[in-house]
């Protein structure tokens, strides 16, 4: 438990970090407003299709927040001190206060997955009053089972981010690739219009678990942005599988691998 309080003590004192809890926050209260006003008039007129996503639609696409998360969770680890300080990195003295790699990486794992959750939830409490005053008596409730999976999706989210950042031991490449998955193109759900594959992939999995609504006379989407293909359950275990294996290899990709290196 030392070695956790530890981790979220010195995730929180990285500067980063106050942005990353900004945009966990705000951005998904934004999108979804964006995504209500442009569907006001269609959802008093009673046509629009897409009332049941309001709101969910924030926590779909705004999970940028928890990506730049993971990724300091690690990368701050490697970068390479001042002169002033030796040159080193901090990887060097976690490593002594912590011995046992393993215990080191659950303590991060764990800091990175309660900040993520706590992050989603703060966003679920700015997006429903939002959606409130700009839908008024039009606005859905918020299903408890839908944002249980929202949570989840913000939690494995953040753990890819936080394994692929340990894989590659810089952050550039981790954070870039998954904010433009996450905000302006999505490869699985362009892959999704040319192969099947593409629905097992752990974004377009792990969507399903509170993004999409089904008919329930048939498995088509009523009202949905994308066509949905999994069960709520079946897309979070799909996702968990990803980040399982992931953060398996990233666990032994640690334990092996000089600090130096």
């Amino acid at each position: 438990m030392k070695a956790f309080h530890a981790e979220i003590s010195k995730l929180l004192s990285l500067p980063g970090i106050w942005l990353a809890l900004l945009i966990g926050a705000l951005a998904p209260a934004v999108i979804a407003a964006l995504d209500a006003i442009a569907e006001k008039e269609a959802i008093i007129a009673g046509v629009s299709t897409r009332l049941p996503e309001m709101g969910y639609s924030g926590l779909g696409l705004g999970v940028q927040g928890v990506i730049i998360l993971g990724v300091l969770a690690v990368s701050s680890e490697y970068r390479t001190e001042s002169s002033e300080g030796a040159g080193g990195q901090q990887i060097s003295t976690s490593l002594m206060v912590v011995s046992s790699r393993l215990q080191l990486f659950l303590a991060k794992a764990g800091a990175v997955s309660v900040i993520s959750i706590l992050l989603c939830i703060l966003a679920v409490i700015l997006i429903v009053p939002t959606t409130r005053y700009i839908l008024g008596d039009y606005a859905p409730l918020l299903e408890w089972t839908r944002l249980a999976g929202a949570v989840c999706y913000w939690t494995f989210t953040a753990l890819l981010a936080f394994g692929l950042t340990l894989l590659t031991k810089q952050g550039m490449i981790p954070l870039t690739m998954l904010m433009i998955n996450s905000s302006l193109v999505s490869f699985s759900v362009l892959l999704a219009k040319v192969t099947k594959l593409a629905f097992y992939l752990p974004d377009r999995a792990g969507m399903e678990m509170f993004m999409f609504t089904k008919n329930s006379a048939s498995t088509e989407v009523t009202g949905s942005l994308f066509d949905s293909y999994h069960t709520p359950f079946t897309g979070g275990l799909i996702m968990f599988a990803w980040v399982a294996v992931l953060l398996g290899i990233a666990a032994i990709v640690f334990h092996r691998r000089d600090v130096a290196a």
